[in-house]
């Protein structure tokens, strides 16, 4: 098992924890503007490195925040973890 450490519980148990995708991605300006297109990848286009990767996870069977952690995919390390809405971390 992953063990992920909150920014507010601390280290815990993946099982409490629910993945939330790709972190920073911003949402669009205008969506009435947007094209179907435009909307799908929005919606379903993600990058899909192999090394390290942000990514969102709520601990769902804690605090019930929201916060950003960055995980090598390959490895499954975990370099930094941040609240959401803080910069990525430059080492990260």
């Amino acid at each position: 098992m992953l063990l992920i450490p909150c920014p507010w519980c601390g280290p815990r148990d993946e099982a409490e924890f629910h993945y939330g995708g790709q972190a920073h991605v911003a949402y669009p300006d205008n969506p009435a503007a947007l094209s179907d297109d435009e909307w799908a990848r929005y919606l379903f286009f993600r990058d899909n490195p192999k090394g390290p990767f942000a990514e969102r996870w709520n601990h769902g069977a804690g605090c019930r925040r929201w916060f950003n952690v960055v995980r090598d995919t390959n490895t499954n390390e975990i370099h930094a973890v941040y609240r959401a809405g803080e910069p990525r971390p430059v080492s990260a």
